[in-house]
């Protein structure tokens, strides 16, 4: 096992400030990116100390085998507080794990693409009142499958506001032996699909889950919000991103196709062999899990279709930045991306009582619909932290991927974090493992 770190030490108040300003460059420099300002845990309210139990978690969940390797990464009031790599980048890999490392993202696309549709809905370019299919008029016939197996019209048009949160009476193909929706998802293999406006043209083929406006349900709904955005924008999806997001918050190491030259740092993805309970390399998982050649989500180095719900890789420190524009209300380092009353509009719970309700226990989104849970435009939300029962704060926004990573912000304790790993389909409390660590590490608390 190995590790990198920046934690600081027991003295780091001691540290004089050149030696931060040297981290700070360090950190920028080796990663490649505008530096964030690097700062002893105690100048921002936290313990070292207590933050040596983040770094013994990970070194824990790799000492067991859980994970080959885990990349955790720390701030408060905009500054770094902890910043490290544990393991290895995979069980054929022993390379150690780096703190700019790549991982595939998955979910954590969907916040991403959907600050890129606000940025339109400022523009005036929607209303969320708007039918999708005003800009998608392949939709326009759409039946929903009865739980008797008779299909009927929709009683209302989708709207983009239901797109945004799940809404809309989509499916992602998750339970094809027990949903007969989930089962024609599976057989039309939306992934294979060339681009955004063949994904769609095979989207309307298929039955709808629910009524639009029924009940939440997570699903490719991100995706077709990305053909909204190609078609308003009048640019592809990842072109439109990479000019509007990832460029001004000089995200430079997020991307939908992984370039050549930082292919060597593309860590490999896993599974757990259900026969021997130990970790495999994903590209040898079973179909359609394992790698198809040229298929989205599969292959990050040969990339036609562009998917705006799962389809970005990225760093600890680039998504930090995202996460860190969010914090700061939509603006970084003086680029703008939103202004501060969408980025709270989108960070709010929008889902009424009975869709939360019939949400609850949904996979890969067990917390949805559960007391304290809810879910704004491409984020969920804390609405209640007791009632949970996992140490945070009302009001905290995040998402995760497939892959389990996981990024959180907490407006209230001014908190971004975020955690990367490559294990799809984890059995591991990884995420509230997480959460515990860093909270238990604050010595001042801005909870009134």
């Amino acid at each position: 096992m190995s590790r990198v770190s920046l934690s600081a030490s027991g003295h780091s108040r001691a540290y004089p400030r050149i030696i931060l300003l040297i981290l700070s460059v360090f950190v920028a420099s080796s990663l490649g990116a505008k530096p964030f300002e690097r700062s002893a845990p105690e100048q921002q309210g936290m313990s070292s100390v207590q933050l040596q139990r983040l770094s013994q978690l990970a070194s824990k969940y790799v000492g067991e085998g859980r994970v080959p390797g885990m990349v955790n990464l720390v701030m408060r009031n905009g500054e770094i507080v902890h910043f490290e790599a544990v393991g290895n980048r995979g069980v054929d890999d022993n390379t150690p794990m780096r703190r700019d490392d790549l991982f595939r993202i998955y979910s954590m696309t969907k916040p991403i693409t959907s600050v890129a549709a606000m940025q339109l809905y400022e523009q005036g370019k929607f209303q969320l009142s708007d039918p999708v299919t005003k800009f998608i008029p392949e939709l326009q016939s759409l039946n929903v499958l009865n739980e008797d197996g008779t299909l009927s019209p929709v009683e209302r048009e989708m709207t983009m506001h239901q797109l945004l949160m799940h809404t809309a009476g989509f499916s992602y193909g998750f339970h094809p032996y027990r949903d007969p929706v989930d089962k024609l998802y599976v057989a039309a293999d939306l992934v294979t699909a060339t681009d955004l406006e063949s994904f769609v043209s095979k989207l309307a083929e298929l039955p709808l889950r629910s009524q639009p406006g029924e009940i939440y349900h997570y699903s490719v709904a991100v995706d077709v919000t990305g053909l909204v955005v190609e078609r308003l924008s009048g640019l592809p999806l990842d072109e439109y991103i990479d000019t509007n997001i990832l460029k001004p918050l000089q995200m430079n190491d997020t991307f939908f196709e992984v370039p050549p030259t930082k292919r060597d740092r593309f860590v490999q993805n896993h599974f757990i062999n259900p026969e021997t309970g130990s970790l495999i390399n994903a590209d040898y998982a079973p179909a359609p899990y394992g790698y198809r050649e040229g298929v989205a989500l599969s292959d990050y180095f040969n990339v036609s279709l562009i998917s705006g719900g799962a389809g970005l890789v990225s760093t600890a420190l680039d998504y930090a930045r995202f996460a860190e524009m969010l914090r700061r209300g939509g603006t970084l380092d003086g680029a703008r991306i939103l202004g501060p009353k969408s980025i709270a509009f989108m960070t709010k719970n929008h889902l009424s009582e009975p869709s939360m309700h019939a949400a609850w226990e949904q996979i890969p989104t067990p917390d949805i619909g559960r007391p304290g849970f809810g879910f704004g435009l491409g984020f969920g939300v804390v609405t209640d932290a007791t009632a949970i029962g996992i140490l945070g704060s009302d009001g905290e926004y995040n998402w995760g991927g497939a892959a389990g990573t996981i990024f959180w912000v907490d407006p209230t304790e001014e908190l971004v974090v975020v955690s990367l790993i490559q294990l799809m389909q984890s059995p591991w409390p990884l995420r509230a493992d997480v959460k515990v660590a860093v909270y238990q590490a604050l010595t001042e608390t801005y909870e009134k």
